[in-house]
Order: C-alpha cells, then sequence, then structure tokens
C-alpha cells in the first residue's frame, strides 16, 4: 500500500497509473503536479487525483512515490525543482520512452540523490490524450521495463516494480543502453514513418479526395501519428542517434523494394512479403500464447 503518489503529468499515462493503483486499493492519497491548471483540475474533477499540488516542499512530504509522466524534455527541470525537496524515503520513477537522455537528466539534477530515481517505462498507450483519456486497465497484461541503475537500491527498485505490478502489468528489465536501441526500431521509428506518411498525404493538393477513399488500412497503419506531436519530437530528439541508425536501415530497404519494383521483379518483392508475412505471423502467435491464460493443469 502507498500512502501517498505524486505524479508529474496528469494524462494519459500518469491519469491512468493513478487509476490502475486506486482501482486496486494500492494508494491512498494522489497529488497532480503539472503546467496546465486546467488539466489538473479536471483531473480532480474525475477523480484521478485526489489534490492538486502546488508548494513542491508541501507536494513531496511524506511521498512514497513520484512518477513523471511528462514529455521527456521536462524530466531534469522536473527533478532539478523537486531535488531539494526529495526525502530519504521517497522513490522517483519516470514513464519516458528514452533512458539514457533520462539517465542523464536525473545525474545531472539529483546528484547525490541518484539512488533515489529508478528508470521506467510503461509500453502502453492510446492515441488520445489528457485526463480524459486515462483509464483504469491501461497496463493490464502490457509490459514496464525497469532501466535500474548500479546506485539503486534493490527495496527501491521493488518498489516501483511493485507498483506496476499492482496495475496487472508485467515487468521486464533492460540496460538504459539496450532499453533506447530495441525501441528506436520497434516504436519510435514506427511513429516517424507514420507523421510522415499522414503529414505527406496532407500536403498534397487532392489531400481531401485521397482522405475520402482511405480505409481500415490506411487507418490500422497511421493510428499512432495520432498521438502527442510534443511527446514525440522530445522522443525522436532524445533517441536521435539510434533512431537515426534505424531510420538509415529503413530508407536501405525502401531503396531495395523501390529497384526492385523499378525493374518489374513481382519474385524479388514477394520474397520481402512473405518474409514480412511469416515475421509477423510468428510475433502474433507468440504474443497471443503470452497473453493465454493458463490452462487448468498450469493453473493447478
Amino acid at each position: 500500500m502507498l500512502n501517498k503518489v505524486v505524479i508529474f503529468g496528469v494524462g494519459l499515462i500518469g491519469g491512468s497509473f493513478a487509476r490502475s493503483l486506486k482501482k486496486a486499493g494500492a494508494v491512498g492519497s494522489v497529488v497532480g503536479m503539472g503546467r496546465s491548471a486546467a488539466s489538473l483540475e479536471r483531473a480532480r474533477e474525475l477523480g484521478i487525483i485526489d489534490v492538486i499540488g502546488g508548494d513542491m516542499g508541501e507536494a513531496l512530504d511524506g511521498a512514497d512515490l513520484v512518477l513523471l509522466a511528462a514529455p521527456v524534455a521536462q524530466t531534469e527541470a522536473i527533478l532539478a525543482a523537486l531535488a531539494p525537496h526529495l526525502q530519504p524515503g521517497t522513490v522517483v520513477t519516470d514513464a519516458g520512452s528514452t533512458k539514457c537522455d533520462v539517465v542523464a537528466s536525473a545525474r545531472r539534477a539529483l546528484g547525490g540523490k541518484l539512488a533515489q530515481f529508478v528508470p521506467g517505462h510503461p509500453i502502453a498507450g492510446r492515441e488520445t490524450n489528457g485526463p480524459e483519456a486515462a483509464i483504469d486497465d491501461l497496463y493490464v497484461g502490457k509490459k514496464v521495463v525497469l532501466t535500474a541503475l548500479d546506485e539503486n537500491a534493490a527495496v527501491d527498485v521493488e518498489r516501483v516494480a511493485a507498483a506496476w505490478r499492482a496495475c496487472d502489468a508485467i515487468i521486464h528489465r533492460l540496460t538504459p543502453q539496450e532499453h533506447d536501441k530495441v525501441f528506436a526500431a520497434v516504436s519510435h521509428l514506427p511513429h516517424l514513418l507514420a507523421y510522415a506518411l499522414v503529414d505527406d498525404i496532407a500536403n498534397k493538393p487532392h489531400a481531401d479526395l485521397l482522405f475520402q477513399y482511405a480505409a481500415s488500412g490506411f487507418r490500422d497503419f497511421t493510428r499512432i501519428a495520432g498521438s502527442s506531436p510534443e511527446m514525440w519530437r522530445d522522443i525522436s530528439l532524445a533517441n536521435q542517434s539510434a533512431l537515426l541508425t534505424e531510420l538509415d536501415a529503413y530508407l536501405a530497404q525502401l531503396t531495395g523494394l523501390r529497384a526492385r519494383l523499378a525493374a518489374g521483379d513481382g519474385a524479388g518483392l514477394e520474397r520481402v512479403y512473405s518474409n514480412a508475412q511469416r515475421a509477423r505471423h510468428q510475433w502474433i502467435t507468440a504474443i497471443e500464447a503470452a497473453e493465454a491464460p493458463p490452462s487448468q493443469d498450469q493453473a493447478e
């Protein structure tokens, strides 16, 4: 049971964390902090938070856990502001989609209190934003990656892990470097591509006609382009090096596909399509197996 949790950013990620903890009966009081007074007031009206935080010292007094669910570019400023008020018994974590830059920010901002910061990343989201988007089952069955630091005490890492497990999330562990390389490929690049495609079509002189005939395939492929532009701007720049590496590899793939298409190489195109289909089927099968409820024998 967490007596007091402070959340910076009460939109989809932070708000869903609060709702999930409350649903599980795992928190006594939730204090909301953020830049937008309107969002904080709305979060209180919706029952996501109990108190709107004002004074930093008062907000952090007696807090068991602090979650940073603001855009990653704000991480260092928030940590620097809370550092003077961070009490020995409080653990701070984050929900940022990049980790190397977040860890560097924490080292600069927290100094000798770095051990109290346990970096994390919940792998969950929707294309909607703000307090109204927060739901109490966003993290059910979803992965949360913790990239614990050498300085972290095991008991502090476990406090963060236990909070996410109370949200019915599944804990995974990577180093910050491993995390950023992995998510550049499977998250950050797909978002960049989705934004680029929609932007390209929106800028065409006959965009209205194109969108009129765009159907479910286009909608599914571009769903993530509905995410927060501010957040994904920050993520793209924060993971610039790894994202550029993945983008260059993808450009090489597109160049190869263009050459096959220009040459009328149907067999070559089919090989790429077949390999992609096979890999996706295997991936979906693995996901379904992991999410399947245990059989009666397994349950016993």
